[in-house]
């Protein structure tokens, strides 16, 4: 017979005893033989079932421990345990997948640069901020979203926030150039200028270079007016003003201590309550007005109208077109920019539509704090960046670095080329953070004209996207039955071994056949 015939024959015996016992009117009787046939066919039925058992037991009477058994059994608990912790902390941690997209995120048009930097030889009176790109976007000395604040050599503070509010870029000078004109400001130099300071309550001095050209379109009206200004107030009876010149090719180290960069540059210095050293060096401001004869005429009246003759005392009044003065050399700016997602340029240098610079002279050096593209990236983003991201080092690739020109080197500009790439991360709470990294590249050229500072980013057509991926639970299980199944098979098999080998040792040694 069959193993299916000889199956269906029992099941369907044992269906029919089933019905009958149920039934009412024999369930009251039941005869003692087919209670023997139902138990039969049950334990032929178990025995059926014990046949297909995967995991047959030995009796524990039959079984022999040995040392090397134990040996092996507390090996593998241990790597059991190991590989356990191991396959615990790979679940635990998350898993990234790194893809190359081209950028169509929502602020693909623009791009965001924040910027703090030092510059210790370039005065905040003369620096403009300019950006411009391959599109013909060109922008210059840029104020709204960028504050400057004077710096000395040590980049500390001096003084409050400068005023960078661009002045009128059209200065209005003699039509007629005077040919003939008499010296009528006092020539200052580095002996007589404290001394001319300390005994008139307003000194106006005029810092010029003999080869500049809006230094010669001045001089003529500058020594006019202060004839004029003279004539109506005797320096020797009056004494509440005077004008003065410093040629600043004779007196570099004069100029150089009033922070002078552009010429010609006209500067106020008051005597009075605004002493701010024990030297006697007074608060000075810049002059920035018109530079023909009648304008220098008035505004020095305007300066002198609220000093009292007698006393030669006098309080302060606003005169127009005049901003106090750096109160240091150097400048640090700080803020951002916003720029069209392109390549372009930013470019940091002294500007003035009136004034001229010898290139020479002019030292662009500068310290970088920050220098960062996108949006601010808070703490907290950066918790998570670095937690998706160990190794993040090109976000502000910049910051911390000096790039200074000892002055041995003059007209040298310094180019910075910057290659950027956005990176969109997304955790595995679907939050996206967003951030932009770039590379650097520095060097030190020669400047055919005045020395900048520039800075040549090239953003990137691709973005990369980083995905956040939690490991499966069914794949941590699978792994611990595989770690538990494989490391028992291979003790057992390393058991049998060892086992099989040392009966072997026993038989050989007794001499016995094998």
């Amino acid at each position: 017979m069959e193993v299916g015939e000889y199956w269906r024959d029992h099941f369907s015996n044992f269906a029919n005893q089933l019905i009958f016992i149920s039934s009412p009117e024999v369930g009251k009787r039941i005869p003692v033989r087919i209670l023997d046939e139902i138990h039969n066919a049950a334990m032929v039925f178990a025995a059926k079932i014990k046949s297909i058992d995967f995991f047959r037991k030995i009796p524990s009477d039959l079984t022999e421990a040995s040392l090397s058994g134990a040996g092996i059994s507390i090996m593998a608990a241990f790597s059991m345990m190991f590989l356990f912790g191991m396959e615990l902390q790979n679940y635990l941690t998350m898993s990234t997948t790194t893809s190359v997209i081209v950028d169509q995120s929502s602020d693909s048009e623009f791009l965001l640069i924040g910027f703090n930097m030092s510059f210790p030889a370039l005065s905040c009176e003369f620096a403009s901020l300019d950006v411009s790109d391959v599109l013909g976007t060109n922008r210059l000395n840029v104020s709204k979203t960028i504050r400057k604040y004077s710096i000395n050599k040590h980049l500390q503070t001096k003084g409050p926030e400068f005023d960078s509010t661009p002045v009128s870029t059209v200065i209005k000078h003699d039509d007629k150039v005077h040919q003939e004109y008499s010296e009528g400001s006092v020539t200052l130099n580095s002996n007589n200028f404290d001394k001319i300071t300390h005994q008139h309550a307003i000194l106006a001095v005029n810092f010029f270079a003999p080869w500049c050209y809006w230094s010669s379109r001045l001089t003529p009206s500058w020594e006019k007016a202060a004839d004029i200004i003279r004539e109506r107030h005797n320096p020797e009876t009056d004494g509440r003003i005077i004008l003065g010149k410093v040629d600043c090719t004779k007196e570099s180290q004069l100029c150089r201590s009033h922070h002078i960069q552009g010429y010609p540059s006209i500067r106020i210095f008051r005597k009075g309550s605004d002493t701010r050293d024990p030297k006697g060096h007074h608060n000075h401001e810049s002059y920035y007005g018109d530079r023909d004869t009648d304008s220098l005429v008035k505004a020095m009246e305007n300066l002198i109208e609220p000093i009292e003759l007698e006393s030669k005392k006098y309080a302060k009044v606003t005169v127009e077109a005049k901003r106090p003065a750096p109160q240091a050399a150097g400048c640090r700016i700080e803020g951002f920019v916003r720029v069209k997602k392109v390549p372009g340029n930013i470019i940091i240098s002294a500007r003035s539509e009136s004034h001229s610079f010898d290139a020479s002279q002019m030292n662009m050096s500068h310290v970088i704090s920050s220098f960062t593209f996108g949006k601010k990236v808070t703490p907290k983003m950066m918790s998570d960046l670095k937690r998706l991201r160990p190794y993040i080092e090109n976000h502000d690739k910049l910051a911390g670095n000096s790039y200074i020109n000892t002055g041995d080197k003059a007209n040298v500009t310094i180019e910075h080329y910057l290659q950027v790439v956005k990176t969109e991360m997304m955790s595995s709470s679907h939050q996206l953070i967003e951030d932009y990294e770039y590379t650097a590249h520095s060097s030190l050229v020669h400047a055919l004209t005045i020395p900048v500072a520039k800075f040549h980013f090239e953003p990137s057509p691709m973005q990369i996207l980083i995905t956040e991926v939690p490991k499966s639970f069914p794949h941590f299980i699978t792994n611990l039955c595989a770690i538990i199944g494989g490391i028992f098979t291979v003790a057992g098999i390393l058991d049998s071994l060892l086992h099989n080998t040392m009966r072997l040792v026993k038989k050989i040694e007794l001499g016995k056949d094998f």
